[in-house]
């Protein structure tokens, strides 16, 4: 089982605005890659949705990739 990203590197806060690191955790078409898949903590993938949810609404990241 992977080790989660963020708490591996000590990030208690994911920023909807660094877009880079959210583009690790979408797949090409531009969906949210599943809890399993990103090896991800339950407390870090909440916030992690959330923040991709953000980026989206605001216009940082796109819903649909094509």
């Amino acid at each position: 089982m992977k080790q989660c990203h963020f708490s591996k590197n000590n990030i208690n806060y994911i920023d909807y605005k660094e877009v880079d690191s959210l583009r690790k955790f979408i797949n090409p078409h531009g969906r949210m890659v599943a809890r399993k898949r990103s090896g991800l903590c339950a407390k870090h993938q909440k916030q992690l949705t959330e923040a991709i949810k953000r980026a989206r609404f605001m216009g940082f990241l796109p819903f649909v990739i094509r």
